[in-house]
């Protein structure tokens, strides 16, 4: 067996602030801590702060008055903002600032009077919170079908956002379908596609032209990991997603396989290397590293938290 090892895999700079962000906000409040929403849509990582004392939660209710309540990396709604600041929780966001930038767009287009059509998938925490910054001027598509039952005409102002976490064929589609319908419509000047979500894509599109098998890293509500084994599919290939070598089944190999490894963006590094560490063991499987691009993105924890730290010196990361 071969395994050809994805680069670029994993966390992105957004979850990696989101982590650090929660871990800085550990050790300068001790815990209880509340985080509404998972942090990120990782099994590992919210069992991991589950067991260092963070509670998760689902409404902002659920969090004493006065306590610290961490914002995922998903983004929120304004009413959450209200609720949270109405009950006095001392708030800490830790929103990706790509969503941050999709919610911006959001507010933009609604205050210049325009009809929203959001491509995103139905329930999604980022959804959630993308569509209310502007409640009543979304309409949420997830198909091109969806866009040809859309009751506008000519005469309807009408601009378009993405989920950031899409795969970027599917929503290429919807746009172009959205255009063909609607030749008026308007987007943003910059892809709301995250930079991590398109370079995961495009290291397994290129990779699984030479593979057998696509082992995805990642939970099953992480929608950016589920967007990378649906295009292993798509190209014709065994493509799965596991949460970790527990979820490997021998029956999927023969053993002489070509294995590409990949991770969605909130996927632990270390749980990669153990699924490696049990195709080694289980088929002596060799590993060759395979960068299609280099990554460089960082970005700085909230600036609240970032004041607080440099105060009682908190070592930065």
């Amino acid at each position: 067996m071969k395994i050809l090892l994805a680069s670029p895999r994993g966390f992105c700079a957004g979850v990696n602030m989101a982590i650090e962000t929660l871990e800085t906000a550990i050790r300068l409040h001790g815990t209880p801590i509340y985080v509404f929403h998972e942090i990120v849509h990782n099994k590992h990582v919210v069992d991991r702060f589950v067991n260092e004392g963070a509670v998760f939660v689902n409404s902002v209710e659920e969090a004493p008055e006065g306590a610290v309540l961490l914002f995922s990396a998903h983004g929120v709604a304004p009413e959450v903002r209200r609720v949270a600041a109405e009950r006095s929780l001392r708030a800490i966001d830790a929103t990706c600032p790509l969503v941050t930038k999709v919610h911006l767009e959001a507010i933009k287009y609604a205050g210049q009077g325009y009809r929203i059509i959001l491509i995103g998938h139905e329930g999604h925490d980022e959804v959630i919170g993308t569509i209310g910054q502007a409640p009543d001027a979304f309409t949420l598509v997830e198909t091109p079908d969806d866009v040809d039952a859309l009751p506008f005409g000519p005469a309807d102002k009408l601009a378009y956002l993405t989920q950031t976490t899409l795969s970027v064929d599917d929503a290429a589609r919807i746009i172009a379908r959205l255009k063909e319908r609607f030749p008026h419509i308007v987007g943003p000047p910059k892809d709301d596609i995250c930079y991590a979500t398109q370079n995961r894509q495009e290291a397994v599109r290129i990779l699984t032209e030479d593979a057998d098998v696509l082992l995805v890293v990642g939970s099953q509500n992480s929608s950016n990991s589920q967007r990378l084994a649906e295009l292993g599919r798509e190209r014709g290939i065994q493509a799965r997603l596991i949460d970790g070598p527990h979820e490997i089944d021998p029956a999927w190999f023969r053993g002489d396989e070509t294995v590409v490894v990949t991770a969605g963006a909130s996927a632990p590094e270390s749980v990669v290397q153990e699924c490696i560490a049990w195709l080694r063991g289980r088929y002596s499987a060799t590993v060759e590293d395979r960068t299609i691009r280099e990554e460089d993105v960082y970005f700085p924890l909230p600036k609240e938290l970032r004041a607080a730290a440099a105060a009682v010196r908190l070592p930065m990361a």
